[in-house]
């Protein structure tokens, strides 16, 4: 298991990878699934222009998102994937633990 801290702005972000599960918590709340996390429509359409007016974007961009963590094959390669893809929202990364070990600052 690795878990992720990221900040933007006053905004705390905890991701945890634990194999093909992909968990978000934020400012403290609950870990959540992507299901459960509020989606800037805007941010998806630049991701997947190919979704742009269709009514079903938000379930579609969820789909997409779980099919690309299946076929990454570590959790190494999904933390990367998650850190290189909240970079170019605005998120820091700002620690990461891997199960036994200390945290560390990135």
């Amino acid at each position: 298991m690795i878990n992720l801290l990221f900040e933007l702005g006053p905004e705390v972000v905890l991701v945890r990878v634990d194999g093909n599960s992909i968990t978000f918590q934020k400012n403290g709340s609950g870990f959540v699934p992507i299901n459960g996390l509020k989606l800037d429509q805007s941010g998806v359409e630049k991701e997947f222009p190919d979704l742009k007016g269709n009514a079903d974007w938000k379930s579609e961009a969820i789909k997409r998102f779980k099919l690309h963590v299946q076929t990454l094959t570590t959790e190494r390669r999904k933390a990367d994937y998650i850190i290189e893809d909240l970079k170019k929202h605005g998120y820091v990364i700002k620690k990461e633990q891997i199960t036994g070990q200390r945290w560390r600052r990135k």
